[in-house]
């Protein structure tokens, strides 16, 4: 009897862990999706300023200790 008792909250712990699993990986992806965005956002950016200021991005960049 006791075994029965046992299997039992065995196998709704994994109901839980399985909801759980589904919730994290929801939860990832659309963390996943929102840093992509910004990310895309963010070379967006970076890509206008290079082209309309490229050349004067490049004279401002100077490099020290002869690196």
């Amino acid at each position: 009897m006791a075994e029965q008792e046992y299997s039992k909250r065995d196998t709704s712990g994994e109901e839980t862990e399985s909801s759980h699993n589904e919730n994290t990986s929801t939860n990832q992806t659309e963390t996943n999706n929102e840093l992509a965005n910004e990310l895309d956002n963010l070379l967006d950016e970076i890509d206008s300023v290079l082209e309309t200021n490229a050349e004067e991005f490049v004279k401002s960049y100077v490099q020290k200790g002869g690196q």
